[in-house]
């Protein structure tokens, strides 16, 4: 009886936890879905959330407005990960050059392979980190960082992008890169809005070479 007792306790005791994460999980599908993340760029809710934090103070969280001031720097990302194995994290806007003409979706803003663990410093970088910026009068865009976990470490034959130049980052496709690698779906994900401010002329400017 103390054996059942016990077993009985500890399944009592789990069953918040399990219905706290059904219940995030939800949120989370509720959210892209909202924001029609799902299935303008991906066709699954990430089981995980990545946590993103911009050197200006701000973080993202799945649909909040920021500005490309806050976001002009590259910022530090964090998610659950095996210190064994390799990933691949992007930065994606589905809304170029605006949500209701994505003629060039997606123009990606980062995509950084072969990360080792979640240290994203020593990861293989395809296309360098580019900041937010959405033209003038296009509404808000939307920003989404994926995260997949690679079945081993890549050889990419993908060109390397400067932040230079915005060349060869339009009609991208994370759910097509994926297909090409194997990836499967995206374990982590998040987003951020945001729209034209004055900083984003200054990156156009960077983008000219």
């Amino acid at each position: 009886m103390n054996l059942l007792f016990t077993i009985a306790a500890s399944l009592i005791a789990k069953r918040p936890l399990l219905n706290i994460g059904a219940r995030f999980l939800a949120t989370m599908a509720d959210a892209l879905k909202t924001h029609e993340v799902i299935p303008d760029v991906i066709d699954t809710v990430p089981p995980a959330i990545v946590k993103v934090s911009y050197p200006s103070g701000v973080s993202v969280d799945i649909g909040k407005e920021l500005t490309p001031t806050q976001v002009k720097d590259q910022p530090s990302v964090e998610w659950d990960a095996d210190s064994s194995s390799y990933y691949t994290l992007c930065m994606t806007d589905p809304d170029a050059p605006s949500r209701k003409d994505p003629k060039f979706r997606e123009w990606h803003h980062w995509l950084v392979t072969n990360i080792p663990g979640k240290d994203v410093s020593k990861g293989d970088v395809l296309s360098d980190y580019i900041g937010s910026g959405p033209p003038p009068d296009t509404g808000l865009h939307r920003y989404v960082f994926l995260v997949y976990k690679q079945p081993s470490k890549i050889t990419f034959d993908e060109k390397r992008l400067t932040n230079r130049s915005g060349d060869g980052r339009n009609n991208f496709s994370i759910k097509k890169f994926a297909q090409k690698y194997n990836l499967g779906n995206p374990i982590a994900g998040n987003m951020y809005q945001a729209a034209f401010d004055d900083y984003v002329p200054k990156l156009y400017k960077q983008l000219e070479g």
